[in-house]
């Protein structure tokens, strides 16, 4: 038995296996790629210094149809309505502008369409007596989201931007894109974020809490105008409270709340890791660029913080890209230890058979209480620092 138990730890100690992880890094360079939805007008150009709100890139989308039944409001044939209307194909309209009048009886009986919406007339039908009028066009503008350097124009499309930055992911989080000035609102990872640790001068700030943000927090810093709330947890009844709406964890980022939340640990009251909230703490007071967006499924988006900085940036610290090993640090991402964070103890090469009654390659993880559990590889993800 003892022989067997050598020759799996020798396999153990070789063994690798190769798990995305959240970065927590002080220094390191970051590029993002700032694209259109369509073709239209890059402004900046290669080797350009550019803040977070500058506009690289600008497009315009066609606005929404609207279908006019204006035969129909008149009360004559579809194919008399040309006779009757006030505006021709192509004509620019307002709201409320007229559209068709419709006079009979010695001007007894008088019937007027108005246009319903400001946009341009695409369509005039003398068989459905329908008219559409298109929205007018809606203005897409890309930010540059990170002060930074332009490293490439994609022309017609936008820009790479690349700085020096700190840079922590999160396991999840909600609301888009945003900027402010860090702030701890506590001295401790283990320490709650609460209401009374807000004030009016956080207007468009990033808070930074410990092991949870309550509700009522989180309402009174949309109120106030944060920025941005970086955490270790949250209960899920808050977040679903806070939202009105069931929170998924296949995609947000989409969310109109008037604020963004990053979790760093996971649901509940958790922690947040001391390389996080020591990283954070040390930048108390820089402008940082943050995301919610969250993608699980295909396509795995984290959300993050993106601190600039002029550090120079750390060398030779890709070596978790190999793959996890006996001591990797990570953070297992299912239930039941959803967030909990260790080490990897043991890499055993066999398969194991788990609950769900399939054979999957598993590690023990020893966590930071002591625990050793067992779970399927595909649960956890390395921390890289």
């Amino acid at each position: 038995m003892s022989e067997k138990m050598n020759r799996n730890e020798e396999k153990s100690a070789e063994a690798h296996a190769y798990t995305p992880g959240l970065k927590v890094k002080r220094s390191m360079t970051i590029a993002k790629t700032r694209r259109l939805p369509i073709f239209g007008e890059v402004f900046v150009e290669e080797g350009d210094t550019v803040n977070h709100e500058q506009i690289v890139a600008r497009t315009e989308i066609s606005g929404d149809p609207e279908i006019v039944k204006v035969s129909m409001l008149l009360g004559v044939e579809p194919e008399d309505l040309p006779r009757y209307m006030t505006k021709a194909l192509g004509d620019v309209v307002e709201e409320g502008d007229l559209l068709a009048s419709y006079t009979a009886f010695f001007g007894l009986i008088k019937k007027r369409v108005e246009s319903p919406k400001a946009g341009t007339i695409e369509s005039i039908s003398d068989i459905t007596g329908q008219i559409i009028i298109r929205g007018s066009p809606i203005p897409v503008d890309i930010d540059a989201y990170i002060p930074g350097k332009v490293a490439k124009v994609l022309p017609k499309e936008g820009a790479v931007i690349e700085t020096n930055a700190a840079f922590i992911q999160g396991i999840f989080g909600i609301g888009g894109e945003s900027y402010g000035k860090i702030r701890m609102a506590v001295d401790d990872p283990e320490k709650v974020l609460s209401e009374e640790l807000i004030t009016t001068e956080d207007k468009g700030a990033i808070l930074i809490g410990g092991s949870m943000v309550t509700l009522d927090a989180l309402k009174k810093a949309v109120e106030v105008g944060v920025s941005c709330i970086v955490v270790g947890g949250v209960r899920h009844d808050d977040l679903t409270s806070f939202t009105g709406e069931e929170i998924g964890v296949a995609i947000t980022g989409q969310e109109e709340l008037g604020i963004s939340v990053i979790i760093t640990e996971g649901f509940g009251k958790m922690r947040m890791s001391q390389s996080s909230f020591d990283l954070l703490r040390s930048f108390e007071g820089y402008h940082a660029s943050v995301n919610g967006a969250t993608q699980i499924r295909a396509g795995v988006l984290r959300p993050e913080i993106i601190i600039p900085h002029d550090e120079v940036a750390e060398q030779g610290l890709e070596e978790l890209a190999s793959g996890m090993v006996p001591g990797t640090p990570v953070r297992i991402i299912r239930h039941p230890y959803f967030g909990a964070i260790g080490v990897v103890k043991f890499l055993p090469v066999e398969l194991q058979q788990v609950e769900s009654e399939s054979y999957v390659r598993v590690l023990d993880v020893e966590l930071d209480d002591g625990t050793v559990v067992t779970v399927p590889r595909a649960n956890v993800e390395i921390i890289e620092e």
